[in-house]
């Protein structure tokens, strides 16, 4: 039996001066930390040389050295795909040590328990499954405050130092001090007007988070265009945390109780705010997903009765035309799924919804003129504003951001942008692994995809013997062994398997 540590220090010996990825694993085989490296050799050999640069001296970089025993490495092409391959495969696999990692960033979330008669607006640094809204996390701790202060006074809302008292009729007063005459609203109020309150100050604060997340974007992909990588990386962390809360937020129950619950109440209301005949119980919600015009896929998400109907999702591929045409992808797409809708005689939903603005819903029209067929109620819903847009010559509906009608369309518009995310980062890893057959000598573009198209998968290419490689169309013995070879030596990772990616 061979040692576990020659071989863990052979593999280190071996590594490329490549960019790529590296995945460190403990003895029972399982993934405790993904990395990024512009040079593989130069970073991995680091955590295992004498003197250790004082980052990777740290108590728990020491625990995680002494766990590993095995390591595997995804080779790339470039820095970039480096970092969108490391955070895909952080998501995916949750390590040990990156959780850790993540959850050491000090970044404040804001916390409201809607189990406190009067409740609070905390400021916190972890997130427990306890039931309570969380919003954030936020960089700039100090901008958080000054929102919170101005929350206090336009909402009357309590922040973690206020202390209510109860009063005898049951009313409760917030502050007993000189605040009660600086804040806006009244320091005597009922526990259900105060809900109220706080339900409107979660909204205010929801709209904030978005805002937040929208210039986090920019910046990590301002700070990867510069090349500044480790900046990129820490802010495509935060912008996973905060979509992460954003998407739990709104599955807790608002905190007024006298407010319609539910789904039925929710499809009521949106039929009503947008005049429709009745609650539209089938939706269907298209988003559009691409970088840098690159890997432009779209998604569309079915939800039945207020509720994600997951056999009905569809993911596409964009096939008349390469580049980077948000609107002509969009008439595309709806076009192919209400033709093949109409074809099959199946009904077409109760409401249409684009992600986006009126460019969106006109290229959305445009395909149903284009197949001749009457289309359902079709709305955008714009991000920067949450602005309901309409097709006809109706003014935008700009909703209160605790309207149960707009947190449906929400989370239908929220739910197609992750599963298009999703789509999205599949075909860049795909990708990715499949550019090592880039650098295989006389293996051109045809050759590629007819050997692709045969086994699959590049898990299968690597996994097939000589004589199995030989039977593609095209090859004969003598190519077959060497892409064998060349597959075995550049390749020692055993990369995690894909995920299938079936597209309309």
């Amino acid at each position: 039996m061979s040692d576990p540590v020659v071989t863990l220090k052979e593999k280190v010996r071996r590594l490329p001066d490549k960019p790529g990825v590296y995945l460190m694993k403990d003895r029972l085989g399982r993934i405790i930390y993904v990395g990024k490296a512009k040079s593989l050799k130069k970073r991995v050999s680091s955590y295992f040389q004498r003197g250790r640069p004082r980052t990777l001296s740290q108590p728990k970089i020491r625990a995680l050295i002494e766990m590993i025993t095995d390591l595997d490495t995804i080779e790339v092409k470039s820095e970039p795909e480096a970092l969108l391959l490391e955070g895909k495969l952080i998501k995916q696999w949750r390590p040990r040590y990156n959780t850790d990692f993540t959850d050491d960033k000090r970044f404040l979330l804001v916390r409201v328990d809607p189990n406190e008669t009067m409740p609070r607006f905390r400021l916190t640094r972890i997130k427990k499954d306890d039931r309570s809204r969380y919003f954030g996390p936020f960089a700039h701790s100090g901008l958080l405050r000054k929102t919170l202060a101005q929350m206090r006074r336009q909402y009357g809302i309590l922040l973690g130092d206020g202390t209510p008292q109860q009063l005898p009729d049951g009313n409760w007063r917030l502050y007993d001090d000189v605040r009660q005459e600086l804040y806006g609203a009244g320091t005597i109020v009922s526990a259900a007007d105060y809900r109220r309150r706080v339900d409107e100050a979660c909204g205010f604060l929801e709209g904030k988070s978005r805002e937040w997340l929208a210039t986090l974007r920019a910046e990590m992909t301002a700070a990867a265009e510069k090349q500044a990588f480790e900046k990129a990386a820490e802010l495509r962390d935060v912008v996973f945390a905060l979509e992460q809360t954003l998407a739990k937020t709104r599955t807790f129950e608002r905190l007024d109780p006298t407010r319609p619950t539910g789904d039925v109440d929710a499809l009521r209301e949106l039929g009503e705010a947008l005049g429709l005949a009745g609650p539209p119980r089938t939706m269907e919600c298209f988003d559009i997903s691409h970088i840098s015009g690159t890997f432009v896929v779209a998604s569309m998400v079915h939800f039945a009765d207020g509720r994600p109907d997951k056999d009905h999702y569809r993911r596409f591929q964009i096939k008349s035309f390469i580049g980077n045409d948000d609107f002509k992808a969009m008439e595309e797409v709806v076009g192919r799924r209400y033709r093949r809708l109409a074809a099959e005689q199946k009904p077409f939903p109760d409401l249409v919804v684009i992600d986006g603005g009126r460019g969106q819903i006109g290229a959305a029209l445009k395909a149903f003129i284009g197949l001749d067929v009457m289309p359902p109620p079709i709305i955008g819903l714009a991000k920067k504003h949450e602005t309901v847009i309409f097709p006809d010559e109706r003014k935008p509906l700009n909703l209160p951001l605790s309207h149960p009608a707009l947190n449906l369309l929400q989370r239908l518009r929220d739910e197609a942008h992750r599963f298009a995310n999703t789509y999205n980062a599949d075909l860049r890893s795909r990708k990715i692994r499949e550019s090592v057959l880039d650098d295989f000598p006389g293996l051109g573009p045809v050759r590629r995809a007819a050997l692709l198209a045969h086994f699959g998968s590049m898990d299968k290419l690597r996994a097939a013997t000589v004589g199995q490689l030989a039977e593609a169309k095209g090859f004969g013995p003598k190519f077959a062994a060497d892409l064998h070879a060349f597959l075995h030596q550049v390749d020692s990772s055993k990369a995690p398997p894909e995920i299938p990616a079936p597209a309309e």
